[in-house]
């Protein structure tokens, strides 16, 4: 009969329909399992690191502290003489994981709290002041920016710089290159600012050291942290240490002296022996400046310690036109200033001084309400910088570079 034969095909297209919506519902439903099974998987690797993370923690926390200690003496049998931190000698062994030709007296090692055997090689101890005292990141001031003074770079450089980077010529010449060079003259003319030049042209270690740093309260601290400075020199070496106001630690050694000058001088003479004493420092250079060269001790001028003295004097007027050049190519000032016409009763001013002059001069066309700096405004500044540096009777004041 058709009516019986088309529901019967009717009914076979509804059962395959639905046949094929089922098996995509399974196929969803398998994916969405699988994409969980992941999910969990994931979860589940993280939770065993992190798992296995904390026994590590807490296998760490359940070890004994160790003590720190120095050796004093390596004995023939193998063992070692070590004066720990809790004050009294011991005799003891040495773990098999370390290597017994590496220990010798002096250095610090790490002793079991059980057995007192040593366990551990330590680095040498550094005060916290000494790694302050290291420049990572070379400061942005070049040769460039620096003003006349061609004369005292090039001997800086020759000193300084090429010992560093081409020790070979002074072996073929069959010279020692120069240990040393001692920066002088009036405050403000470029000593300090030489030797940041020199720690952004060359590739060494820079250590900037202040010498009132190095005195110290208490007894030894001073030659203490002296000897930390040129220990860390020599490790980081080629390296370049800046003793800057030199006069702070380098005076004159007097008979009669209170117990902080003879502290100072203790500090002094560990100075001295590390500049020129038994042990050569390698490419180690030394920069020092003062303002007082006058009192320095005579000890510290000759030569094998500070090879060379280089004098900064105030800068002549060719040199002040390039250093107002220097520091006026990033102002906005009018065109036409004439330096010579500003400069022309002006013979004493040092490059600090014209510093403050161009931002004097900024800070009056600033008050004028004005985005452009004019000759009249550099006038007005080199009259005060001029005022600052007078007494209440207009007269210079009394000094050594007076």
């Amino acid at each position: 009969m058709p009516g019986s034969t088309d529901t019967k095909k009717n009914g076979e297209v509804e059962d395959e329909t639905y046949s094929q919506s089922y098996t995509r519902h399974l196929e969803r439903r398998l994916r969405a399992l699988e994409t969980e099974k992941q999910i969990l998987q994931a979860e589940r690797g993280r939770l065993e690191k992190e798992t296995q993370t904390l026994r590590t923690e807490l296998e760490k926390l359940r070890q004994s502290p160790l003590i720190t200690a120095t050796i004093s003496e390596m004995l023939e049998d193998g063992r070692a003489v070590v004066k720990s931190s809790t004050g009294p000698n011991f005799v003891v062994h040495v773990s098999s994981g370390i290597s017994k030709e590496k220990l010798q007296p002096g250095m610090r090692v790490a002793l079991n709290q059980r057995s007192f055997a040593i366990t551990q090689e330590l680095p040498p101890s550094r005060d916290p002041m000494i790694r302050a005292m290291e420049i990572e990141e070379a400061p942005s001031i070049a040769y460039s920016d620096i003003g006349g003074l061609q004369d005292q770079l090039r001997e800086i450089r020759e000193t300084v710089e090429l010992p560093l980077s081409s020790p070979e010529l002074f072996k073929q010449v069959g010279i020692e290159p120069p240990k040393g060079v001692l920066l002088t003259g009036p405050p403000g003319t470029g000593k300090t600012l030489s030797a940041r030049a020199v720690a952004h042209e060359t590739n060494a270690t820079f250590i900037r050291v202040i010498g009132s740093e190095l005195v110290q309260k208490f007894i030894g601290e001073g030659a203490r942290l002296v000897r930390e400075i040129f220990m860390m020199a020599k490790e980081k070496a080629p390296s370049i240490v800046f003793v800057d106001e030199l006069d702070a630690v380098g005076s004159h050694r007097l008979d009669i002296a209170t117990s902080g000058d003879r502290e100072v001088q203790r500090t002094l003479m560990q100075l001295l022996s590390e500049l020129d004493g038994f042990e050569t420092r390698g490419q180690v250079a030394i920069i020092g400046a003062t303002n007082r060269p006058d009192i320095l001790d005579p000890a510290l001028l000759r030569p094998g310690r500070f090879d060379r003295i280089i004098e900064f004097p105030f800068p002549d007027v060719d040199s002040q036109k390039e250093i107002f050049k220097i520091h006026t190519r990033g102002m906005n000032i009018t065109t036409g200033i004439n330096f010579e016409k500003l400069l022309s009763s002006n013979t004493k001013l040092t490059g600090a001084d014209i510093k403050a002059i161009c931002t004097e001069a900024g800070m009056f066309a600033i008050r004028d309400g004005q985005t452009c700096v004019s000759q009249n405004h550099f006038r007005k500044a080199i009259t005060k910088v001029e005022d600052r540096g007078k007494g209440n009777d207009g007269s210079a004041p009394s000094g050594i570079y007076c």
